[in-house]
């Protein structure tokens, strides 16, 4: 036992020893400052060890000693037994294999009682036992303290096996308060954990409550723009009427002053028509109600029929509108009348905010993902990072150099988004300030109906979807929104869990917050990709954080941002979709780009 201040040491001859080392444990640990229950421990402890000595060695040798290094001081214990040795001694520990009953229920009793146990045995010597409890506080002179605690044990004599009993019945009515005492606490938190309970359960039941009223109010909203919509357009409808067959002359001529005003009257009423048209289609997409009338068309003949629509629009000569060859397009089976509809907008706003140069739109196929993309590119002002998510708001413009004349509704991007959704598709947006922008539309060569793709799913395999939060609202309402898809749901409430989840169950899909304990969203994000089993996972992340263009830069390996106030079944839908759609190799590629 080097480094090892030796206190004292008893021997084991009989029974009666048995009392007097476990009087000697309690008296050396109260002298070092232990507490009572761990005096009591100790001397449990001892007890059972030097009765297997006793019993399966033949008796032996108790020595106590203080083990003085600084940082892991302890009370040393050493149990030495006569015996030849048990060579199969680790069965003892854990409760298997055992030499015999006694010796297991001994060493594996002691273990639970002190801070380490180590066991020694075999032939041709007998069995050492070390038991380790560390010291509750420092010696102030450990030398000193030493000899101090050496002389006392000389002199300490055992008192009588009856005296030892009665104090045995002592520590063990003070045991039994102690378990009566914490049984009660156990009880009482019980009770709050209870309590905890309800209230979560009340709480779910209060927002399920005003998700419904949400739903509620957004139908309310949509139906009273469809209705207004179309109380708007008879007279709106008769004020152009009116002012086409004043411009005609149908009454006769008109000055100059008067021709002016009606143009203002007729240019407004335009401008009211086209707000009201998008809000009704908005309307629609929003209640559902639109319907996507698929049908064969060629890619160039869209192209044709937009080339002149959108003659008139050029309102410069410094700016030229190109539409690149198409031939080699496969024919698309979708609504041609939406993905017009979408185009315009997207054409229409590039020439507004485009001074000099041109709008150019192509379209290319992709025959892996069976999907099309087409481009709107100009050469404009561009959209600076921090508003590129803001302007697939309603009624959001931003502010600009050509923001004072050049009009809008706000409706337009927003409107076309949908529209994109509605064919199974998206919109992103990659623009530089100064430089222009670029708009991609990405819709299915031939559209499937929702009924038919829900079909498909609930027929195919399930998926696994991991979720990443430390909240346990949003969970649940994750939970909630992928009950009736083909998913199998696991969760992590941090970010080292979500790791090792990923590893391990190597899920379809992930979708993860950012705010979290141990490891934020954006240090798992970097990890999940770093790692060759985990890197060709989707992840999407969901948050209520406010993104920096830094923090988007962090986020472009995701498949996807949604913001948690904007969830919906019908998102959570999309976002499967998209972030599991098969790549070439027939694995999810990283493609969702939806904007909240």
């Amino acid at each position: 036992m080097t480094g090892i201040g030796s206190i004292g040491a008893t021997s084991l001859e009989t029974e009666e020893d048995i009392v007097a080392v476990r009087q000697r444990a309690r008296w050396v640990a109260e002298r070092l400052g232990f507490d009572h229950l761990d005096q009591v421990r100790l001397a449990t402890a001892l007890s059972e060890i030097a009765r297997n000595a006793i019993a399966h060695g033949g008796g032996g040798m108790v020595r106590y000693a203080v083990e003085p290094v600084p940082e892991a001081r302890s009370l040393v214990i050493r149990v030495t037994d006569r015996g030849t040795g048990f060579p199969d001694w680790e069965g003892g520990l854990d409760g298997q294999q055992a030499p015999s009953a006694l010796l297991r229920l001994g060493l594996s009793s002691a273990r639970r009682l002190v801070d380490s146990l180590e066991v020694s045995s075999g032939p041709p010597g007998g069995t050492t036992v070390l038991l380790r409890k560390s010291l509750p506080k420092p010696l102030p002179s450990a030398s000193a303290d030493l000899r101090a605690l050496r002389t006392a044990f000389d002199q300490e004599q055992s008192t009588s096996p009856l005296s030892e009993m009665r104090q045995q019945h002592r520590e063990l009515l003070a045991s039994l308060d102690e378990l009566r005492r914490r049984q009660d606490e156990m009880a009482q938190l019980n009770s709050e954990l209870e309590d905890t309970n309800r209230g979560v359960v009340a709480l779910y039941a209060e927002i399920e409550e005003r998700a419904n009223s949400l739903r509620q109010a957004n139908e309310l909203k949509s139906r009273f723009l469809s209705h207004m919509s179309h109380e708007f357009r008879t007279p709106l409808n008769a004020i152009l009427s009116l002012t086409r067959l004043l411009l005609d002359r149908s009454d006769g001529e008109l000055t100059e002053e008067q021709e002016r005003q009606i143009q203002y009257v007729r240019s407004a009423a335009v401008g009211l028509t086209e707000l009201v048209n998008d809000l009704l289609d908005l309307a629609k997409v929003q209640a559902g109600k639109a319907a996507v009338q698929a049908a064969p068309f060629c890619v160039a003949d869209l192209f044709g029929a937009l080339r002149g629509m959108l003659r008139p629009v050029l309102g410069s000569d410094t700016v030229s509108l190109v539409f690149a060859p198409a031939g080699h397009i496969p024919d698309l089976v979708t609504d041609e009348a939406k993905v017009s509809q979408i185009l315009r907008n997207l054409i229409s706003n590039a020439l507004k905010f485009t001074e000099a140069g041109e709008v150019r739109v192509g379209a290319e196929a992709d025959p892996a993902t069976g999907t099309v993309v087409f481009s709107v590119r100009d050469t404009g002002i561009g959209i600076a990072p921090e508003n590129q998510q803001k302007i697939f708001e309603e009624y959001v413009q931003i502010e600009g150099p050509l923001q004072g004349r050049v009009k809008g509704t706000g409706l337009g991007l927003a409107l076309s988004l949908r529209l994109a959704e509605l064919l199974g598709g998206g919109i992103r947006l990659e623009s530089t300030p100064g430089t222009g922008s670029t708009f991609f539309l990405e819709i299915p060569q031939r559209f499937v109906q929702p009924e038919r793709r829900d079909a498909e799913a609930a027929t195919g395999k399930q998926r696994r979807v991991l979720i990443i939060d430390d909240e346990e609202t949003s969970r649940y309402i994750l939970r909630r929104l992928l009950k009736d898809l083909p998913c199998i749901v696991s969760e992590a409430v941090d970010g080292k869990e979500g790791l090792l989840r990923a590893r391990v169950e190597r899920p379809d899909l992930i979708i993860l917050d950012l705010r979290l304990p141990l490891l934020d969203g954006y240090e798992v994000l970097a990890r999940l990709g770093e790692d060759p089993q985990t890197s060709a996972i989707p992840v999407v992340v969901v948050t209520a954080s406010v993104l920096e263009p830094d923090d988007r830069r962090r986020l472009a390996r995701a498949a996807g941002i949604f913001w948690k106030d904007s969830l919906s079944r019908e998102t959570i839908g999309r976002m499967l979709a998209h972030a599991l759609a098969p790549g070439p190799g027939g694995d999810p590629v990283n493609r969702a780009r939806t904007h909240p």
